[in-house]
């Protein structure tokens, strides 16, 4: 196992430095000039814009930058933005991730709560009304693109009925609608995905000899096929935490939520880099983490897994 980890570890810092390379130099190849966007319409020398760009290293060689911004990561120093000067990068992402992390977190409490459930009841009772009320509303559920059902949510909660805000975080009314339409993805996708893998796991030899045992169907669902039905579903699980990010810039454009998706669509608008390249890498971190902890929940979810 610990052979194992540190061979996950390892490849994890390769894809994490390749990330990192690839990021550096597409964000330099992005036209536009930081020093102008800061400077906007002011007049300046051209002394003063040296100065400017020495000041922010800028004008040396791009092997130079991306080995001292390298550096300074590797240290816990994010710097500064670029465009709002004297802010520390660290302190814009630490404001934008609590909006991002409780909005997800949030949602993805609530999908697994219900998809689940009912997942595994549509499974156990098949071609019952409520396993064609599950199908249908799966189907739809991740036919609907998150920016259309956040616009209706918007026109019918906060246009028609006025009972929710249609933007911003002045509440905790800010994030009801931001967490439904990310719920309603989530919710078909799990809930489809649990009752496929339940319905599988229903006719293997495990599930028969326990019933050729005298076990109750009941007891066989819960004690051995859910077990064993949860390996996909914490495959998604882990997937869709380690790319949080790619989830929730819709949602978080649609619904002007000052989250790390609304942060980084900004950025790069901006060409802002260290703002982009501290998110970007962070990341990609977390989707390593993500996929190594999805790996050793496997082993805790079936004994049969051995990780050599």
């Amino acid at each position: 196992m610990q052979r194992y980890v540190a061979t996950r570890l390892a490849q994890g810092v390769v894809v994490i430095f390749l990330v990192s390379v690839g990021t550096f130099g597409m964000m330099h190849l992005i036209p536009g000039d930081p020093v102008s966007l800061m400077l906007g319409e002011g007049r300046v020398t051209q002394e003063q814009i040296d100065l400017i760009r020495r000041k922010w290293g800028l004008d040396r060689p791009i092997h130079e930058q991306y080995l001292t911004w390298m550096g300074n990561m590797l240290r816990g120093e994010f710097g500064q933005s670029v465009v709002r000067s004297g802010v520390p990068v660290r302190t814009m992402i630490a404001e934008a991730a609590r909006v991002t992390i409780t909005l997800n977190l949030i949602a993805f409490v609530l999908s697994i709560a219900v998809a689940i459930p009912a997942g595994i009841f549509a499974a156990v009772r098949r071609y019952s009304t409520f396993d064609y009320l599950i199908m249908v509303a799966a189907t739809v559920g991740v036919a609907l693109p998150n920016f259309w059902v956040g616009l209706m949510l918007i026109v019918l909660f906060s246009v028609v009925l006025r009972w929710l805000p249609p933007y911003g975080l002045g509440s905790w009314h800010g994030y009801v609608l931001p967490v439904l339409v990310i719920v309603i993805g989530q919710l078909a996708l799990l809930a489809r995905l649990m009752r496929s893998s339940t319905l599988d796991n229903l006719g293997e030899d495990f599930a028969r000899t326990a019933r050729a045992k005298g076990l109750r169907e009941g007891a066989v669902v819960v004690r051995h096929v859910v077990r064993n039905a949860l390996l996909p579903i914490v495959t998604v699980i882990g997937y869709r935490l380690a790319f949080i990010l790619s989830g929730t810039i819709v949602v978080e454009t649609v619904f002007a939520l000052p989250g790390l998706g609304q942060l980084f669509v900004e950025s790069v608008n901006r060409v802002d880099y260290q703002v982009v390249q501290a998110i970007v890498l962070l990341l990609s971190v977390l989707v390593v983490l993500g996929n190594l902890a999805t790996d050793m929940v496997y082993g805790l979810i079936d004994p049969r897994i051995r990780i050599r």
